[in-house]
């Protein structure tokens, strides 16, 4: 039986890390977003600062938001840290400071969506829940031959059915974890090691000889993108910041006033400040070209110093010591352009 063989190996191979065994269902909870679209090696040194700044559901909830977003810079995808902050908040208020057990509760909480809550439900409470990530997809797609696109709305529906119907009744944690350290250490999204594998002798892609071209997927669309020229703003040893909005693209975050340019940057960078701020700026000399990719554009940030020629107000501005600009949560191209500066 499927499940048999790969909870036998994962007796002897599963991975171990700082949050698998954990008493708390609330590490759990946090290791399962830091995880979402994020390479484990680079999420534990993450999880470990943050069990060690937030040990609790009340110190996360008790805490500064600039704090927690800190505490995530550098990982990507900010909103997992504003949504750990305010389920945090719902949990104390709603759930006298506990992480709810059921599926359907746990799904009302910000940032934890099916898989996420089937994470937590199976491998914290023991239940029954079957889970579906980006690896996971991949084995049962090959495990079953999968030809539909798996990244369709009826080929996930198919996936998360094989999911539920492949579950060992009572042993539902460790078989999804079984199943995620299978997809990343032996059912590789390139030169699976099919050798190595404990369900050979289950995966019908494998019988096929079709491994590699599983899981079938929607063609992508092309990646635009776009170009921002940024204000570099310096009086007497600050810096203007400007916040972002609490939605959206690294919300909460810190940031130079910047804009969307097109053709000489140096001369689009006024209007485009003045079309996002209440400021007015002059154009000195450049500084810096940072480029980035995020998940659906890329972005290259061409930046100036520039003298203010006039702020009208300071709604969501700030100016920082520039020896302080380090403590203050940015994303990965205004950090860049922070310590440009140094």
């Amino acid at each position: 039986m499927l499940s048999t063989k790969l909870l036998r190996w994962y007796r002897r191979h599963g991975r171990t890390l700082p949050w698998r065994g954990h008493p708390d269902p609330y590490a759990v909870w946090v290791s399962e977003i830091m995880l979402q679209q994020t390479r484990v090696e680079t999420v534990i040194p993450y999880f470990e600062a943050w069990m060690e700044r937030f040990p609790s559901v009340q110190a996360l909830a008790d805490a500064p938001e600039d704090d927690v977003l800190n505490h995530l810079e550098g990982l990507g995808y900010y909103s997992r840290a504003r949504n750990l902050h305010k389920a945090a908040q719902m949990i104390v208020d709603e759930f006298d400071g506990k992480l709810p057990r059921s599926v359907a509760e746990l799904r009302k909480l910000p940032g934890i969506g099916r898989y996420t809550a089937g994470a937590i439900a199976s491998m914290a409470f023991g239940l029954d829940e079957p889970v579906l990530d980006g690896n996971l997809r991949r084995v049962y797609a090959r495990l079953f031959n999968v030809g539909i696109p798996a990244d369709s709305t009826e080929g996930e529906e198919l996936l998360w059915d094989l999911a539920a119907k492949n579950l060992p009744k009572g042993k539902a944690g460790d078989f999804n974890q079984a199943m995620m350290d299978l997809g990343a250490t032996i059912c590789l999204p390139k030169k699976p090691r099919c050798l190595l594998c404990p369900l050979l002798g289950e995966c019908e892609a494998q019988k096929a000889g079709v491994q590699e071209e599983c899981p079938v997927l929607k063609p992508k669309a092309e990646v635009p993108h776009v170009v921002h020229a940024a204000a570099i703003i310096i009086q007497r040893g600050r810096v203007l910041l400007a916040k972002r909005p609490a939605e959206g693209l690294l919300g909460g975050m810190w940031e130079f006033p910047n804009g969307r340019v097109n053709g000489d940057f140096a001369k689009g960078l006024p209007k485009a400040i003045r079309a996002g701020y209440p400021l007015k700026v002059s154009v000195n000399e450049a500084v810096i070209v940072v480029q980035h990719a995020y998940s659906h554009f890329r972005v290259t940030v061409h930046a100036y110093r520039c003298e203010l020629v006039e702020m009208s107000k300071k709604e969501n501005l700030k100016w920082v010591k520039l020896s302080e600009l380090e403590e203050v949560p940015m994303g990965r191209v205004d950090r860049q352009i922070a310590r440009a500066l140094s």
